[in-house]
């Protein structure tokens, strides 16, 4: 990736919307050559996609848990099924597998208290765990879907 794909990723991360001659105006370049960057950069796999962003209080959903695990198993067969397990459940919107005292970090994010209830034993009841630990977020202080883009690296 050069200085002008590095651009094209800031603009698009900022706006996804935005149209290619606008795109190709701000990065310096004319629409044709802009457009190709993206296909290549999508082919990639550096964009994995475009998508619209919704604010979840809008909707209802009013809560963010995050929910701390420890397996009781570390088995090949255990982790396939709890990932497929957890991958399936709509509220949870970030899935990881965690280094240190925790085995599985989950951000599930829910209308209130008796939908986290609801989803909580559903989540008990998909498969064998050995803790479950819910932290409740009062209030979102920052969060964005954007990467800082590192500039080229000087040679």
């Amino acid at each position: 990736m050069d200085a002008i794909d590095r651009k094209i990723l800031r603009e698009l991360q900022a706006d996804a919307s935005i149209s290619i001659a606008e795109l190709a105006d701000r990065v310096g370049l004319s629409q044709t050559p802009c457009w190709k960057r993206i296909q290549k950069l999508e082919a990639a796999g550096v964009i994995l996609g475009r998508v619209a962003l919704l604010a979840p209080e809008k909707l209802g959903l009013g809560l963010t848990v995050f929910v701390s695990i420890e397996a009781p198993d570390h088995s090949n067969e255990w982790l396939s099924k709890f990932a497929s397990s957890v991958a399936a459940m709509p509220e949870v919107m970030e899935f990881y597998r965690m280094a240190g005292d925790v085995d599985y970090m989950l951000r599930v994010v829910v209308a209130d208290m008796a939908a986290y209830d609801t989803f909580y034993k559903r989540l008990i009841g998909a498969i064998p765990l050995k803790n479950v630990t819910s932290r409740f977020a009062m209030e979102r202080i920052k969060s964005t879907t954007a990467y800082q883009v590192p500039p080229l690296a000087k040679t």
